[in-house]
Parts: structure tokens; C-alpha cells; sequence
């Protein structure tokens, strides 16, 4: 039995005309990007799906985005999501089925929603958000303190970077003088490999002694944060031990990174603002204690010299009371040697004694009592008879 033979071609024009027939419309269809490249102006992508239980593909096609609508596609997708489409992304594109003889099929993407994306992006981030929290690890970055001297400072940031400069030129130009010892690690801070370039940079500052890590970028054409955005590293950053400072150049919402970070700021400039002015303060508290201190020692001083002055008046005082009791003193003796009896026995008077009490009333005697009379020169014993 002799069967219909068709060559090769002609059976790709037949399974040409059956999609055209089949397949005309276009189509919503929503997918993830295992890979996306562009090349001479046309976009090439591979999408997926993949089990929600099990996440291993179950269905796998090529799209291709041409130039003329990629020229218009690619610039409103980055203005509304932030970052450029990349491997890992959730996107809605529209498409309509193309069959070519020679290339063989292919979805031809004519639109992209944007807003299908950043709706996955959000329900992604607040998921890592979420399962930080439960982890008990999202706040811990936040309970360090910064050294009141931070100077050595770990820098993460691509070699060579704008922002890096701007860093580097802000801290050795400050206006106070201040010196900081600065160390590059040098990351990929775009694209795909941000996740595993700054946790390997984070490993080797471990083995290091330093303040404090800043991760910065800046002067980058595009405001892919996707690579900030993952559970790996934000669990590395909230558990490292070290304060780390943000500045990875954008104004839209924070990343993840952001979040689990001691402090974000949004330019690597700033990063380096934040890091004077607080060496500022800390001087400035410095010179305070010191204006206290001196101020303190100038009161002792003052107040040392008052009691000298209390002690001197004290003194004089003391001497000039001493002056006038000895004076006192000396009057009262004078005036106590007025009434010496001996002193009045020596002018002629005499003192009777009667049981050697001196006797004022001849009438204190009765006849028979013995009594003695002192004179100057002694004592005469005589017994009462009348």
C-alpha cells in the first residue's frame, strides 16, 4: 500500500495554515520567563509553568517580542514595574500564534501588562515579608547599635560604581576632618546574580573587623530591584552581625532588603551624610562633656578659693575672740584677787572661824565654844566666855 508522501515543507504549510486557521486571535496568556534576551533589537523569551505543588515545569514555549514593538513595550514595562523583564518573572503577555516553515512555532508577543507583574511581585514580597516575620529574624538588624565611633566601614557596591565614588568623595571631603578607613567588596548590584554576589561579599566581611557594612549602588541605567528583593539574602542581612546601612540609589517603594537593613537611606551619598553627621554628634557631645567638665572644675576652683577666703576671715575672727575672752579672762583674776582674804588679812583685818564657818553674829557663839581668828602672820585659838 503506496502511502501520501509530503516533504518536509509542504507539511509545515500545512501545519502553517491549520494554526492560521485555528489559532487566529490573540491571546492572554499568563506565564513565567526562564529566560529572556534581546538581540539586533528583537526580544527572545522562553516561558513556563510550573506545578504549584511541586514547581517542576508542565509546560514550556518560545516567544519572541519584535523590534518595532519591542521599541514600545519594553520602556512603559520598566516606567511601571522598576526593572527590566528578566528570568523568575510572572508576566501577562498577549500573543497570537505563528508557524514558520523553517523556524517552526513560536508565540508572537504583541503586549505586556505591567501591572499583572507587579501584582506578583507584591504577593511574592509580602510572602518573603511574611515568612521573615515568622522566622523571628525580620527586626533583628535593628536591636544592633552602631559604634559611637564608626569609621571602619565595609563597602558592598560594583567596582568602579558612580555611586561608589560619590560615597568614597563624600567622606574624605567632610567639613569637620574626619577620617574613615573604607574597604571595598566588590558585588554584582544588577540583574540575576545580585542575590548570590552580596552574600558572598557578606561572608568574607565576617572574617573581618569592622563598624559597619553599607551596601550602596547608583549610576546605573536602569532601577532593577528584583535582586534585593529575595528570601536568601534578606535572611542573611537581618542575621548578620554586623549594622548594615542601605543606599541603593531609588526613590520607589523599599526593597526587602531595605526592610531588614539597620538603616536605609536612598543614595549612597546620603549613606555617607549619615555616617558624618553621627561622628558629628558624638564629637559634638564630646566637646559638651568637656565644656562641662572644665566648667565643673572652674566652679571647684572658684569655691576652693572662697573657703580659703572663709578660712582666713575664720581665723581672724577665731583670734580676734580669743584676744578679747583672754582679755576677759585676765579682768575677771584681777578682779578675784580683790576679794582674796589673804590679801585683806595682810592689810589688818582678821577672820573669825567657828567650826570653820566665819562668824558674822557674835550671837551664832555661846560661852565655852572654841573658835580660831586668822591674822596675816597666823592663827590665834581662843574659847568664848561671855
Amino acid at each position: 500500500m503506496i502511502h501520501q508522501r509530503f516533504t518536509l515543507r509542504q507539511l509545515n504549510m500545512m501545519v502553517h495554515d491549520a494554526i492560521e486557521m485555528q489559532l487566529s486571535d490573540e491571546y492572554w496568556v499568563e506565564a513565567e520567563l526562564s529566560e529572556c534576551r534581546e538581540r539586533s533589537g528583537h526580544c527572545y523569551m522562553e516561558l513556563i509553568e510550573k506545578d504549584e505543588q511541586t514547581n517542576t515545569p508542565i509546560a514550556r514555549a518560545s516567544a519572541k517580542c519584535w523590534r518595532q514593538t519591542w521599541q514600545m513595550v519594553q520602556p512603559h514595562f520598566e516606567h511601571i514595574t522598576g526593572q527590566p523583564l528578566h528570568a523568575g518573572l510572572k508576566v501577562l503577555l498577549r500573543v497570537y500564534a505563528q508557524f514558520h516553515e523553517t523556524f517552526g512555532f513560536s508565540w508572537i508577543v504583541t503586549d505586556i501588562d505591567p501591572t499583572y507583574t507587579i501584582g506578583d511581585m507584591a504577593r511574592r514580597r509580602q510572602e518573603i515579608i511574611r515568612q521573615l516575620k515568622e522566622e523571628g529574624v525580620f527586626d533583628l538588624q535593628r536591636e544592633l547599635q552602631l559604634p559611637l565611633f564608626t569609621q571602619r566601614i565595609a563597602v558592598i557596591s560594583a567596582k568602579g560604581a558612580a555611586g561608589y565614588g560619590d560615597f568614597c568623595r563624600q567622606l574624605e571631603e567632610n567639613e569637620y576632618g574626619f577620617k574613615f578607613q573604607v574597604t571595598l567588596f566588590p558585588a554584582v548590584m544588577q540583574g540575576e546574580q545580585v542575590e548570590h554576589s552580596l552574600i558572598a561579599a557578606l561572608e568574607k566581611i565576617y572574617d573581618y573587623q569592622f563598624d559597619c557594612v553599607v551596601i550602596i549602588r547608583g549610576g546605573g541605567a536602569t532601577a532593577d530591584l528584583s535582586g534585593f528583593d529575595t528570601l536568601a539574602l534578606a535572611e542573611n542581612v537581618a542575621q548578620f552581625p554586623l549594622p548594615i546601612i542601605t543606599g541603593i540609589g531609588h526613590d520607589r517603594d523599599e526593597s526587602i532588603l531595605d526592610m531588614v537593613s539597620h538603616t536605609r537611606v536612598k543614595t549612597p551619598t546620603a549613606a555617607a551624610t549619615l555616617l558624618i553627621d553621627r561622628l558629628a554628634s558624638i564629637w559634638q557631645r564630646l566637646e559638651n562633656a568637656q565644656q562641662r567638665i572644665r566648667m565643673v572644675q572652674r566652679l571647684f576652683s572658684e569655691q576652693h578659693h572662697h573657703l580659703d577666703l572663709l578660712q582666713n576671715r575664720l581665723s581672724i575672727a577665731i583670734e580676734r575672740i580669743m584676744t578679747h575672752q583672754k582679755h576677759r579672762v585676765s579682768q575677771l583674776e584681777l578682779q578675784l584677787q580683790s576679794f582674796d582674804p589673804q590679801i585683806l588679812l595682810g592689810r589688818g583685818y582678821s577672820i573669825t572661824l567657828h567650826n570653820g564657818r566665819a562668824v558674822r553674829n557674835p550671837q551664832e557663839l555661846k560661852p565655852g565654844d572654841e573658835i580660831e581668828t586668822r591674822v596675816e602672820k597666823g592663827v590665834i585659838i581662843s574659847t568664848v566666855k561671855q
